[in-house]
């Protein structure tokens, strides 16, 4: 056997091998596995980098496989690939159908260096070659497998890559199982979820894929704020490229401001959008929604999905903000829906899951502090019978009433040593009901007054709690639960008709709910009704936002 070394330092690393040429390829195990030992100790001081080119993104989990294995490969033997490593390429290949993107898994720098070790007779006895490869293959391995079932949304402290109990009962233990069995490629369907909402999702990956317009148009930047006048003629330039991307105008000729409204305009009304020939937020969101984005945006939300239980409860409330719609949902039928007001992407709804506690029928209004900072404030400093205007009044903390007119507003800025409150009734801003739930937000659903808001398209008009226009079905259909759910022996001091009477009445009442029903608030810019893909306005930026941060360049 002869061994022909070449060594360089990296990094200020201990010396890592850039070739070892093994000329007994019997004797290319026993190397191979040195090889692999000795990067994964460089790894272990450097957060999982190798090298410049080469991060393991698994590498605790990495470790644990091959620490279990004495580091031996396990991808290869004797200088041959083994016949998994086919099935792994083969479904990098079609990844995109599960909403990944075979970049993320070293699919090219794997292309290179197992075609190297292949067909180059050198490379074949480069006992480097063959452990980087290894590694990589591993790595790509568990990182798949942790998409598929986790996505790449949750947060670290719940990551599987994270979780020592996963490292052998997920990690290692499926990749045994692949590199053992004989059928690998139904492997990776093994660790899909199972909730229906995912499924559906999942389903209407291909037919988009198969009629999206895959050209990567330029994206525009909304506001874009200019340094000086070569920034505005750059933006201006960027603008021009992109209308001509869609053939409103040609980007080759000289085109002036007018015939750039023109353009504008033109692409405006086509889009049924405000035609004025201005540039606004409305045109950029539009000119970047094209199929590529959507296409991002769609595997966001099957990540999101992921997160869901595989299970669903037998009764729950789900709210869709970027839908504007709330839906019971029984036996997982539709049973009500209803339209919503949500929060305004300056006041947005958080994302919730709780269960409804009680409700109240002509409730009173405590006015959040956030809300009398932001704008009560403001109003009192300029007309100090402000809030008589709005029908609220002003009390200290002994609960007494106080008369704003005799207060000196002007020495606040950051709040005040009062409460605002507003009295039940047909004007009050909560409406006829409110329907309480555990939250840390102090949000909660409930009837408007200014139901009006309900006929528009774009309903993110509140300041962070959900208005519900079906409110009188919805708390018909928790009464009808908590009646149906009632224990033998047991009694509720209410049902369905004695709200409906309260109501007429005009009378105040709280009332505890027994069977608390299931919340779900959640943010889903997409969804697949009845088999076809539906996209909503992402009313927050929040999908752009994490599909800028996991699929950039893409």
């Amino acid at each position: 056997m002869i061994v022909v070394l070449f060594s360089s330092c990296n990094n200020g690393h201990d010396k890592v091998h850039n070739k070892e040429i093994v000329a007994d390829k019997y004797s290319l195990h026993d190397y191979v596995l040195l090889q692999i030992q000795s990067k994964l100790a460089i790894a272990t001081d450097a957060n999982g980098k190798i090298d410049d080119s080469l991060t393991l993104k698994f590498f605790n989990p990495v470790e644990e496989f091959y620490y279990t294995h004495d580091y031996a490969s396990a991808w290869s033997d004797t200088g041959k690939f083994t016949p998994q490593i086919n099935q792994l390429f083969s479904y990098l290949d079609t990844a995109i159908r599960d909403g990944l993107y075979k970049e993320d898994y070293h699919y090219s720098a794997l292309q290179k260096i197992t075609s190297v070790l292949q067909h180059d007779s050198t490379a074949m006895k480069d006992a480097v070659l063959w452990a980087r490869a290894d590694l990589m293959l591993t790595d790509a391995f568990m990182n798949i497998i942790s998409d598929i079932r986790q996505g790449r949304l949750v947060n670290d402290s719940l990551a599987y890559k994270n979780d020592t109990t996963k490292f052998n009962n997920f990690f290692c233990s499926n990749l045994n199982r692949f590199l053992k069995e004989k059928n690998q490629d139904t492997i990776f369907r093994y660790f899909h979820p199972q909730n229906k909402d995912y499924i559906a999702l999942r389903e209407t990956v291909r037919p988009f894929l198969k009629t999206m317009d895959t050209f990567h148009y330029t994206i525009l930047k909304y506001p874009y704020e200019f340094e000086n006048e070569n920034d505005s003629i750059d933006y201006l330039n960027q603008l021009k490229l992109r209308l001509s991307e869609s053939n409103y105008l040609s980007f080759d000729k000289e085109i002036d401001s007018t015939q750039l409204a023109f353009a504008i305009s033109k692409y405006q009304k086509d889009k049924k959008l405000n035609a004025d020939g201005k540039i606004s937020k409305a045109l950029i969101k539009t000119l970047n929604n094209t199929d590529n984005e959507k296409l991002k945006r769609l595997f966001v939300s099957i990540d999101k999905c992921k997160e869901f239980p595989d299970s669903m409860p037998k009764k729950y409330i789900w709210v869709n903000l970027p839908s504007f719609y709330l839906k019971v949902i029984e036996d997982d039928t539709v049973t009500l829906k209803s339209k919503i007001v949500c929060g305004k992407p300056s006041t947005p709804t958080p994302q919730i899951t709780s269960a409804i506690s009680d409700m109240v029928i002509y409730p009173t209004w405590t006015v959040p502090v956030s809300i009398i900072k932001k704008e009560m404030l403001p109003g009192l400093k300029k007309n100090s019978a402000y809030l008589e205007k709005k029908g609220l009044k002003l009390y200290d903390k002994n609960g007494d009433v106080v008369d704003p007119t005799t207060i000196n507003w002007t020495k606040y800025s950051k709040g005040i040593p009062y409460k605002i409150k507003q009295g039940s009734g047909d004007k009050n801003a909560l409406g006829v009901m409110k329907f309480n739930f555990l939250n840390p937000f102090d949000v909660y659903l409930h009837d408007t007054n200014q139901r009006y808001f309900f006929n528009n398209s774009m309903r993110a008009l509140s300041h962070g709690c959900v208005r519900v226009q079906s409110w009188k079905e919805l708390a018909n259909f928790i009464a009808q639960t908590d009646s149906a759910n009632l224990a033998i022996g047991d009694s509720l001091s209410y049902n369905a008709d004695s709200i409906n009477s309260w109501i007429a009445k005009k009378l105040r009442h709280k009332i505890p709910v027994k069977y608390r029903i299931p919340l779900f608030i959640r943010y889903i810019s997409c969804e697949a009704t009845n088999g076809k893909l539906v996209f909503y306005d992402d009313i927050y930026d929040e999908d752009k936002n994490i599909a800028d941060r996991f699929f950039a360049g893409k």
